[in-house]
């Protein structure tokens, strides 16, 4: 049993409880998880109703309702999961990536309830913490596994061995896929948030109406959609009269044809049993049915996380914070927040 530079002694095991939270953009979250897979409860606040009326996250209104729910929120996660706050032995919260003031919230709670808890303080990424994710719904799934991280501010496909080693091998060279889904979205005035806004217009319309373009579709495991977004934005300017609808389902299985045949392609390559996604983008349905289609084909077992899972959460930042712990990892308390922190590869 190790000793981290507070003093702490640093173990994790089936008994460890973890209190996680996390403020990186607009959920204000907080949750208990025991044995880093074992979630005693699991809280979000929403703030969807203050920011979309300004089609998009305000910074500035997510820091302050973050400040003004959080309390209520840590409360009731430690209600729900039915344990005296003195059980809690470690506290984590998201240091990055993300908005800058949003984090500062969490991860100054965070520290503060470490502090008189007398318990470590764990730093966690916020990419990292949505690998574990995947195995907070299958923690039966099979390793190597190719995780396929879809979100607002991320695409990445990510190969893992085990949970401590893992590898990025191909990612966004410009927009991620959720921030494609929004631009498209708001252009079409569909709403916001623009994920559920396109999943929900496509079932309306043609796919096969326009063809638009896969950029970099036989190239590597690396992704582009900011080409793809301005296909849109010129077809629409070119043809006024196009339906909406038919716009969103060509765009949006656009995006779902590379992402699935550049994870099969990648999960071939490292020979992966596993194909899991993660991120706000892996609720959308088309990306479901298609991703689990091709696991089907290839015999490649497909993990589809609860709608929960998909989109940010604490269970999975408690989660990232126990196998810090089982890795012998904590964080100092002059620990701050990293808003362009990067997912660095998994250390055995």
């Amino acid at each position: 049993m190790a000793e981290d530079l507070t003093g702490h002694k640093v173990t994790a095991d089936e008994s460890t409880v973890v209190l996680g939270i996390e403020t990186s953009c607009d959920e204000t979250a907080v949750a208990v998880v025991m044995g880093g897979g074992d979630v005693l409860s699991s809280v979000v606040a929403s703030q969807l109703d203050e920011h979309a009326r300004f089609g998009g996250v305000v910074p500035e209104i997510a820091s302050r309702a973050h400040l003004e729910a959080l309390p209520h929120v840590t409360a009731q996660a430690i209600a729900r999961a039915g344990i005296d706050v003195g059980r809690v032995d470690a506290v984590a919260a998201t240091v990055g990536p993300g908005l800058v003031g949003a984090l500062l919230v969490g991860v100054s709670a965070a520290k503060a309830m470490a502090l008189a808890l007398d318990v470590p303080f764990v730093g966690v990424n916020h990419l990292e913490a949505h690998l574990y994710a995947a195995l907070l719904d299958a923690p039966d799934a099979e390793f190597p596994m190719l995780f396929v991280l879809v979100s607002g501010g991320h695409t990445m496909f990510v190969a893992m061995n085990d949970p401590h080693d893992y590898r990025v091998v191909g990612q966004t060279i410009d927009d991620a896929a959720g921030e494609a889904f929004d631009k498209v979205a708001r252009f079409l005035g569909l709403g916001f948030p623009g994920g559920p806004a396109i999943d929900k217009a496509a079932t309306r319309g043609n796919e096969k109406a326009i063809d638009f373009p896969r950029a970099m579709r036989n190239e590597g495991f690396d992704v582009s959609f900011s080409g793809l977004k301005t296909a849109v934005i010129n077809h629409v300017r070119a043809h006024p009269q196009v339906a909406s609808d038919d716009v969103a389902a060509s765009f949006q299985r656009a995006v779902v044809d590379v992402l699935v045949h550049k994870a099969r392609r990648a999960a071939s390559q490292c020979g992966a049993r596993t194909i899991a996604l993660g991120g706000g983008v892996a609720a959308n349905s088309l990306l479901r049915r298609e991703m689990q289609r091709a696991g089907d084909d290839d015999g490649v077992r497909v993990v589809l996380p609860s709608r929960e899972m998909c989109t940010d959460n604490a269970a999975m930042i408690a989660s990232a914070g126990w196998y810090r712990l089982a890795r012998g990892e904590t964080s100092p308390l002059d620990t701050g927040a990293n808003p362009n922190l990067k997912l660095a590869a998994g250390q055995r």
